[in-house]
């Protein structure tokens, strides 16, 4: 990092560049969104939140759980079988830089030499 707090490796970089792929699909960054906040999730809670079906939820959740962003725990309450979400530490740091890239492209105007 330079004195600007900017990776000499990465200046000039497009920010489009560090946006997670991952997150590209509307349902995977809606679910990260809707869980970046909490400690962990109920999937129910999170399905009717996100007003998408039980297998689109859960192919999506399976997905990011593959890409090391997402933990899925299951487990009962009383006789009933529940599944929750959580971030993994990864997933909080693809996160953050997700919505940076996003942040840095909507604020950030072009420069007048490169128009």
């Amino acid at each position: 990092m330079n004195a600007k707090g900017v990776d000499p490796e990465h200046q000039g970089e497009h920010p489009r560049l560090k946006l997670s792929d991952q997150l590209a699909h509307p349902v995977r960054f809606s679910l990260v969104a809707a869980i970046a906040g909490t400690d962990e999730s109920e999937f129910a809670v999170i399905r009717d939140h996100l007003q998408v079906s039980d297998s689109v939820l859960s192919r999506q959740a399976s997905q990011l759980e593959a890409a090391g962003i997402l933990k899925i725990r299951k487990g009962f309450i009383g006789k009933r079988p529940r599944t929750w979400f959580a971030l993994s530490d990864e997933g909080r740091t693809v996160w953050e830089q997700h919505l940076a890239a996003l942040r840095q492209i909507a604020d950030e105007p072009p420069s007048a030499g490169s128009l």
